[in-house]
């Protein structure tokens, strides 16, 4: 069993950008400028902004971070965005989901200029990733291809399960699987909540990717033996015996699984970094692009 080593990897990439930055500076160039917008005080998001501002800050980008109270209406929240779009100082940027109940989250992704549109979940750029056209591919996504590139895991010809349908991991997920090229060219079984039979469906899947959200929901009894398996749930279980007084947990019962795996992904530790590693890189790709549209 090898470990897909997303910390590794997540700071791999950081260091070829940071790499990439460099060179950009001693040629006086801009360097990529991303922004990321906050509404609320969602404990679990404020967490993960401010991790992407430090990582920001570590491969030498410029970062903004606008918070927005969380009485904040639709209204003011789309006029920062039509803000956010018209500032040429800033390349790309993300609105962190989940947004307030009074807010729509689709007409919030739905204003965001595709070309800064960093986090790849806008219809435009999701419909050209679906079609195999050059665009911003959704992090996790993007972060689950990369691992699986860097450690040379086989995909064509194979057997992909995903389970969950969300449109930020599963269902994107399900497409690029299947694309032409590597990693892809596998056969891609789509799974959800009505799924009948998931565990039939798993124990012949060569690689599994679980976005389901649910703490050790892959069983070992569910895979094959050098399955691949990737899993994207990041769950906080309450433990008193910690000092934070939670654990991450992931969709995969990792102790027992990971006996039977030829690849696996841990959590924390796994896809986690791997996401915030694609974003710099999407946003590293908005500079490039503007920067040859100038």
């Amino acid at each position: 069993m090898q470990l897909l080593d997303g910390k590794k990897v997540s700071d791999d990439i950081k260091n070829e950008i940071a790499a990439e930055v460099a060179q950009m500076k001693a040629r006086g160039e801009k360097v990529p400028h991303l922004a990321a917008v906050i509404v609320g005080n969602d404990g679990a998001s404020l967490t993960y902004v401010g991790s992407k501002v430090k990582a920001c800050e570590k491969v030498g980008f410029e970062s903004t971070l606008v918070k927005m109270p969380s009485t904040t209406s639709e209204v003011e929240l789309l006029k920062k965005i039509k803000q956010l779009n018209e500032d040429d100082n800033i390349d790309g940027f993300i609105v962190q989901l989940p947004l307030p109940p009074q807010i729509d989250t689709q007409k919030v992704i739905m204003a965001i200029d595709p070309t800064k549109d960093v986090d790849g979940f806008h219809p435009e750029n999701f419909g050209k990733m679906a079609l195999d056209m050059s665009t911003f591919i959704p992090a996790t996504p993007f972060g689950i291809l990369e691992l699986l590139e860097r450690y040379g895991v086989e995909t064509q010809g194979k057997h992909t399960v995903v389970i969950g349908r969300s449109h930020i991991v599963g269902r994107p997920m399900s497409i690029l699987m299947g694309r032409k090229g590597f990693p892809g060219n596998s056969t891609v079984t789509l799974t959800h909540s009505y799924t009948k039979n998931i565990a039939q469906i798993t124990t012949q899947a060569d690689i599994v990717i679980s976005a389901l959200g649910v703490p050790n929901y892959l069983k070992a009894e569910m895979v094959k033996d050098d399955a691949v398996i990737v899993d994207v749930g990041i769950t906080r279980v309450n433990d008193e015996t910690t000092e934070k007084g939670y654990r991450i947990r992931g969709d995969v019962d990792f102790e027992n699984v990971s006996k039977k795996a030829s690849f696996i992904t841990p959590v924390p530790g796994g896809v986690g970094p791997m996401t915030i590693a694609m974003l710099l890189k999407n946003t590293l790709l908005a500079r490039e692009r503007r920067r040859d549209n100038e």
